[in-house]
């Protein structure tokens, strides 16, 4: 799920000649089996493919936290964004009063920094598991989606989304530096 519309001639999520969407394709599958993509190829689509979804989590989640401190910009926003794909379910945000919506991002609330930076450093801790490039790549991806969402905001976001990237890295981090991975090279 993307949001905002961003358009570019250049796809970013293609290497070595095999498209990010081509990975479930039945000819894909096909040039694996015939042996015509390498392991090498096929490992770096996916690992392409999970940094990319860890910028669309990213992107999503500091995006909607951020709607209720400019209501202005709520409507367009809503619109735009699917929340049972983040896995809110409760009242739709664009019926709710100011007090419920603040209540969303409060400390503890679904948008809250505890709950938000879990969401983004568990997505890409459950899918990295003990590979260090797969951490790596979907910590760069949470950048990347939190620098897209301050792009489509305009500007600097709220202090609260700054919390959550901080808190989300940290956690990644802490993985990383267990598996006996440096933090330091993840920042390009």
């Amino acid at each position: 799920m993307q949001i905002g519309n961003t358009t570019s001639s250049i796809n970013p999520y293609t290497q070595s000649g095999v498209a990010v969407y081509e990975t479930e394709s039945e000819d894909f599958k096909t040039k694996i089996k015939n042996g015509e993509i390498s392991a090498k190829t096929l490992s770096q689509a996916y690992l392409i493919e999970f940094s990319q979804r860890s910028q669309e989590v990213s992107s999503t989640n500091i995006e909607v936290q951020n709607a209720a401190f400019d209501l202005n910009k709520v409507r367009d926003l809503l619109k735009a964004i699917d929340f049972g794909s983040i896995g809110y379910t409760g009242k739709p945000i664009i019926d709710m009063t100011p007090d419920e919506a603040k209540a969303l991002v409060s400390e503890e609330g679904f948008f809250g920094v505890s709950q938000t930076s879990a969401r983004l450093s568990d997505f890409v801790l459950s899918g990295g598991g003990d590979d260090l490039e797969k951490l790596r790549s979907g910590r760069e991806g949470i950048i990347r989606g939190f620098n897209e969402a301050e792009q489509l905001w305009g500007g600097k976001l709220p202090d609260i989304s700054y919390e959550t990237l901080n808190k989300a890295l940290a956690k990644i981090d802490e993985k990383i530096t267990a598996l006996g991975g440096n933090i330091l090279d993840t920042n390009a």
